[in-house]
């Protein structure tokens, strides 16, 4: 059975209500044989990131970057699941069929100012990774109402049903 992984770093009301909505959509009753696993952004391993087929990345926006949280995550993942390194320290392009080069991926982001740096800091890492971006990023700038949430559920259900046999 193919699996999501969701990966988030939900602190505040507002994240945790775009993840909800991701969660909800990826398990809509209208997608068929996904397994949707959630983690939180500090829990996620490795291992997870290995066994799934598709992924749904939640982060706010800290200071323009990504949150710690999100970071840690691909600091402790990102060479085991097929991130490599330039002779720099650099990330790398992905080469080859090992590791997860080709999965899709969906990302959303919640801030209070701007998200451009944090859009940024993600996607030049899932890039080295050669994730395939599956749908629109979903950047929420101050309050989540109805038209955020909506776009959350949708977030997650596309990517899931992507997924599906």
């Amino acid at each position: 059975m193919p699996r999501l992984l969701v990966v988030h770093h939900s602190p505040s009301r507002s994240m945790q209500a775009l993840t909800a909505q991701v969660v909800a959509g990826a398990g809509d009753d209208a997608i068929e044989g996904v397994e949707v696993v959630v983690r939180p952004a500090l829990e996620a391993t490795a291992d997870d990131v290995l066994a799934a087929d598709g992924y749904v990345l939640g982060t706010t926006a800290n200071f323009g970057y990504m949150s710690g949280a999100l970071k840690h995550f691909f600091d402790s993942t990102f060479l085991a699941v097929g991130g490599s390194l330039d002779p720099s320290g650099a990330a790398a392009e992905a080469d080859g069929d090992d590791g997860t080069k080709g999965r899709p991926y969906g990302l959303y982001l919640h801030g209070r100012y701007d998200l451009t740096g944090a859009v940024r800091s993600v996607q030049s890492i899932v890039g080295a990774l050669a994730w395939k971006q599956s749908y629109d990023v979903l950047e929420v700038l101050g309050e989540v109402g109805e038209e955020q949430r909506a776009a959350a559920y949708e977030l997650g259900a596309t990517i899931a049903a992507l997924l599906s046999n």
